[in-house]
């Protein structure tokens, strides 16, 4: 079995009336400004595993900055669940931690068969201002609902891409430790976030957090499989593409070509998705 847990799936009027969307959305204008940036949607996606091989993807939405488009384009990720329930699992979007519009939602979503929130980003909804007790209600949720936390995640240093951000180690580090009793998945490696596992109080924080592959080819050497492994441990690594971003061919590609034994491999291509998703 093969599951991508990165991926993204957009209603068809995103995909047919993109400048309508750009101009609503700060965030999702930095990345499909540009014409080439491509957006897929359901069908796209199921027919991208199909041609890959790829069992299951988790379809993340993104951190939009209204409550409107989070509920438009949650409805289209619940209804692709529906009609693919053996292919896709749906993760939900929220604008805001703590206002009870976004909680609500996320309740709603679950009543939708969701299996998380996010992809969620940190910094371009941040949550510094909030204290742990603001949190708590959303961190309460999560809990209570057996649900994954995916977040963006940046490189504090390197080249600039569209889309990169700024969730950067500390800032996600300060995000994370909100949510002690709830699995979290890190984006794109969580922007360098396993190299400071080797402190122990950091390791200590990050005991629940795990770490994707997504655009893994965009942003580092292919040794980045074996270094996060030896910090972070083979069953904390989860295969994601960030289709359509990026082939989810290439990503897979890497991973074959990484060295892992035969155990290692399987939880990155697997069974730690299963483990997570209660698959």
């Amino acid at each position: 079995m093969i599951i991508d847990f990165h991926t993204h799936a957009l209603p068809p009027q995103v995909k047919n009336n993109r400048s309508r969307y750009v101009e609503k959305d700060a965030a999702f204008a930095e990345i499909y400004s540009r014409v080439k940036a491509v957006i897929a949607t359901a069908e796209d996606l199921i027919a991208s595993m199909d041609r890959e091989g790829i069992d299951i993807s988790v379809v993340v939405n993104y951190g939009w900055s209204t409550h409107e488009l989070c509920v438009e384009t949650n409805d289209y990720i619940l209804e692709a669940i529906t009609r693919y329930p053996q292919r896709l699992y749906g993760f939900c979007a929220v604008a805001g931690y703590h206002d009870d519009r976004s909680l609500a939602e996320i309740e709603r979503c679950v009543r939708g068969g969701i299996r998380g929130v996010g992809e969620l980003r940190p910094d371009v909804q941040p949550p510094e201002t909030m204290t742990p007790a603001m949190l708590e209600p959303f961190a309460r949720i999560l809990r209570e609902n057996n649900l994954i936390l995916s977040t963006h995640s940046s490189d504090p240093v390197g080249h600039h891409y569209h889309g990169k951000g700024a969730a950067t180690p500390e800032k996600l580090e300060k995000f994370i430790v909100n949510f002690k009793d709830v699995p979290v998945v890190c984006a794109h490696w969580g922007g360098g976030l396993p190299f400071y596992t080797l402190m122990p109080e950091v390791r200590e924080a990050l005991e629940n957090v795990y770490y994707d592959t997504a655009i893994s080819p965009f942003l580092y050497r292919p040794e980045i499989y074996r270094y996060v492994r030896d910090l972070a441990g083979a069953d904390r690594i989860i295969f994601g593409s960030d289709y359509p971003a990026i082939a989810q061919a290439r990503v897979l590609g890497e991973i074959e070509t990484a060295g892992f034994s035969a155990e290692d491999r399987e939880m990155l291509l697997a069974g730690n998705a299963r483990r997570l998703l209660g698959i």
